[in-house]
């Protein structure tokens, strides 16, 4: 049984966009109706009622922030998630691998602070232990979050935004480095969310967040990975309108394979001694280049992704009538 969980046209509505609060007036592609992804049944629902959600992604035409409505709450989620990183030996590979390199680049030591937020089960925090660096998770998640202790994570269970930043500083932490690993991707609030990083940050500290790059999304017409948990997908030309709204600076980028393509991109202090690398400005450069600040480029998107659904019931119905077995997998999330 299915219930459809419908919503006016969020165009029509007038929406506002969740970072700038623009009024959202553009498409980048309608994908229906579709359950939650990682919500599995048991056998005893299969009966039962599933509730579908619309898949209606806007852009806004002044930071070009790529984004859904918040059609479920965070707080549904992530009660109890049922992703855990370490589940991946590449991705733990990947998360020891920067461990070790920032370590280094900000000469990270016993007297330093690394909090993660959205930690999951201390997949990477674990790795700055050995190297002596004193770690915080911050993770929504307790049944994630319970693992991470065992692991000797200190791990705190609850949301990241304005309040908690400004309770741990009257704790008196502060960070020198803030972690953020496809975690921006699923925040509602996102300036509630930055504004806390710039809150907990020292003068001089570091905040290193990695995201899918819509910029490969678009191109590598990618959308099997738009889903309801991803409320926001970004550019770095959102991410450098973001910084500067919040007193922060970009002072670094890095492209990345992960996740079919990511950015790792590096944040300081606006007043900071931090220098900015050639690479923000470089890719900066080639996104304008390649269409990311007009609306025309975000429209044709959307026409490949039917031409593409198109493509695939046209080869289904075709090998149908020819009397072949298909054969599927899917893994979404």
């Amino acid at each position: 049984a299915v219930e459809v969980v419908r919503d006016q046209n969020p165009i029509r509505r007038g929406v506002g966009c969740r970072l700038c609060g623009t009024r959202l007036r553009h498409t980048l592609v309608d994908l229906g109706m579709s359950p939650p992804c990682e919500n599995f049944l048991r056998a005893d629902q299969l009966d039962q009622v599933e509730l579908y959600y619309p898949l209606n992604v806007l852009v806004c035409d002044t930071c070009y922030l790529v984004q859904l409505k918040e059609y479920m709450s965070p707080e549904t989620i992530f009660s109890e998630y049922a992703y855990f990183s370490s589940f991946s030996t590449s991705w733990v590979a990947h998360a020891k691998a920067y461990c070790e390199a920032i370590t280094k680049r900000l000469g990270l030591g016993s007297d330093s602070l690394a909090v993660e937020l959205a930690s999951n089960d201390g997949y990477l925090l674990q790795h700055f232990l050995p190297l002596g660096v004193p770690v915080l998770g911050v993770e929504p998640a307790a049944n994630v979050a319970s693992a991470a202790l065992e692991k000797g994570v200190p791990t705190r269970v609850d949301f990241f935004g304005v309040r908690l930043a400004l309770q741990m500083v009257a704790e008196g932490l502060r960070a020198d480095l803030i972690i953020g690993n496809n975690v921006l991707a699923q925040v509602p609030d996102l300036n509630d969310f930055v504004a806390g990083m710039k809150v907990l940050l020292k003068p001089e500290g570091v905040i290193t967040i990695e995201f899918p790059h819509i910029e490969r999304l678009m191109a590598e017409n990618q959308f099997d990975t738009i889903y309801h948990e991803h409320f926001s997908y970004f550019s770095l030309l959102t991410i450098d309108l973001m910084a500067t709204r919040h007193g922060l600076r970009l002072i670094d980028v890095e492209e990345l394979p992960t996740h079919g393509g990511s950015l790792r991109i590096y944040l300081a202090n606006e007043e900071s001694s931090w220098p900015v690398n050639d690479r923000v400005q470089l890719l900066l450069d080639r996104e304008k280049r390649h269409g990311l600040t007009d609306m025309w480029t975000y429209a044709s998107f959307g026409d490949k992704a039917q031409r593409a659904k198109r493509d695939l019931l046209a080869f289904l119905i075709s090998a149908k009538n020819e009397g072949k077995k298909i054969c599927g997998y899917g893994a979404p999330g």
